[in-house]
């Protein structure tokens, strides 16, 4: 059976389409369009009206392309913008309206299981020891703890690379006095989640989410972005300092032009990987795994259960 999976984020909308028989899915083709439907909705509350536009429209193409590839069935889920805003429904009612696609608004909490289920999929090997999934956004990180049996822990922070390069960011190049403040504040919102995953045994970090793939694909200077090479591949803390201290001092038409990094993703990017950064430092975790296997891949996997 051809699924098409659709994935409304604050930052981008993104579609899978991939052939899904008896739990194994095959033939993957993703697609990613920077939508920004987040943009703006922190000062309001609501989606702007270009934003809604701009989405409906992109919307509409990726539907085009499921019926182009014929696929049986389309799932179309919002994260948290859509979740934040007040207007959200409004999208889903003209969404429905124009392509006859139903786009169901998930909470945190799904939106995490179905990120974990994603990256259950793709991994190879034991999966009997409890990983940490993190899921850095561009509204929200979520974080998830669990192995093959389940999740056992689940947190979702509103701390995402649109979000805090929104709130923080006004500088180009970044001042030290911006990126400390938005340090500051990324780790008071995420200390209590902190605290409570050094309790845990965590056997090894795993990362998902376009800022991670993106930092895997810069680590690896990719010319042409691959799903090949960005799944299981592995980024050290080293790594990542010495990306970061790169971004950091660099002007966005220099970060346009790094290599393996989508241009429209410069502007947040910074942002993202210091996330990433002070979570894998109050972790002492030295390294982090990368998965193409995320919420998209999920969400195939829960409704095909659900119709089998």
């Amino acid at each position: 059976m051809k699924i098409g999976t659709i994935d409304i984020g604050t930052n981008s909308m993104r579609l899978l389409i991939a052939d899904y028989e008896g739990n194994k899915i095959e033939n993957r083709k993703k697609y990613i369009n920077t939508t920004r439907i987040g943009q703006g909705v922190n000062q309001e509350g609501y989606i702007t009206k270009d934003a809604l536009e701009r989405n409906l429209k992109a919307l509409k193409e990726f539907s085009d392309k499921c019926k182009e590839e014929r696929c049986d069935k389309v799932y179309c889920m919002g994260t948290s913008a859509l979740r934040d805003s007040k207007n959200g429904q409004d999208f889903v009612n003209e969404a429905k309206n124009l392509t006859d696609i139903d786009v169901k608004i998930i909470c945190g909490e799904e939106e995490s299981n179905l990120g974990f289920m994603g990256v259950l999929q793709g991994t190879e090997g034991d999966k009997k020891e409890d990983i940490l999934v993190i899921d850095i956004g561009g509204g929200s990180t979520e974080f998830i703890v669990g192995n093959e049996k389940g999740i056992k822990f689940c947190k979702s922070e509103n701390v995402g690379a649109l979000r805090m390069t929104e709130k923080f960011i006004t500088t180009d190049p970044i001042s030290n006095e911006e990126f400390n403040n938005m340090t500051t504040f990324i780790e008071d919102t995420i200390s209590s989640t902190i605290d409570k995953l050094r309790t845990m045994n965590i056997s090894k970090i795993i990362g998902i989410g376009g800022a991670i793939t993106s930092l895997s694909a810069m680590n690896q200077q990719l010319e042409v972005y691959s799903m090949e090479k960005v799944h299981n591949s592995v980024v050290t803390k080293k790594d990542l300092e010495k990306i970061l201290q790169n971004l950091k001092i660099m002007t966005l038409n220099d970060k346009k032009t790094l290599k393996g990094l989508q241009p429209k993703r410069a502007d947040i990017i910074t942002a993202g990987v210091k996330i990433l950064h002070i979570v894998m430092k109050k972790l002492e975790f030295e390294k982090i795994m990368i998965s193409e296997y995320d919420n998209l891949e999920g969400l195939m996997c829960q409704n095909s259960k659900n119709m089998s």
